[in-house]
């Protein structure tokens, strides 16, 4: 049984440790050891964001991709450690080389799959499938309020991060779902 409460006080406490990141990637293997019991305990029935923890230090997401959903190439400017328990998630990573981004490689991650994402990793994520993607991604600041950058929608251009806007983004993915699970 997936217990969330507990979950968090386990990342507070591994935030505190030496090493972080690694503690609270174990804590987030440990998690997705059930994926089963992750996704009776947070339930998706769509794409979205949506807050579970944040502090300055510590921020901890439960995000559900819509099927076929993809949000463009973004940047955190914070470590981060994200695990699925439902689905897949298809991970293309960027590096900046003068005005644009080229591609660096892509990573592919399944149900009980964690990765660690380095404070200058660009990346867009995909959810490939037909049914929803449901994953804990966990950051090591204040994601909600830390400056970052985001290359989209539209052009492939660097601009402000928009939080809101990407709310939207998963809003209008619901849409597109829905729109063809009733066709």
């Amino acid at each position: 049984m997936f217990d969330l409460d507990d979950f968090l006080e386990q990342c507070e406490q591994a935030r505190q440790e030496t090493e972080p990141r690694r503690a609270i990637r174990e804590v987030l293997d440990r998690a997705l050891a059930e994926p089963n019991a992750v996704a009776e305990a947070l339930a998706p029935t769509e794409g979205g964001l949506t807050l579970l923890h944040h502090t300055d230090e510590l921020t901890v997401l439960h995000v559900v991709w819509a099927p076929k959903m993809r949000l463009y190439p973004h940047d955190h400017r914070m470590w981060a450690a994200n695990g699925i328990y439902a689905g897949q998630e298809d991970n293309a990573f960027y590096r900046r080389d003068e005005r644009t981004l080229v591609d660096s490689g892509g990573k592919r991650l399944d149900t009980g799959d964690t990765v660690l994402l380095g404070d200058d990793t660009i990346h867009a994520v995909t959810n490939p499938r037909e049914g929803l993607t449901g994953a804990i991604h966990i950051y090591g600041g204040d994601f909600v309020n830390q400056p970052r950058s985001q290359w989209g929608p539209g052009p492939v251009e660097e601009r402000p991060y928009d939080y809101e806007g990407t709310l939207q983004h998963f809003a209008v993915a619901n849409e597109a779902w829905h729109a063809t699970a009733d066709n």
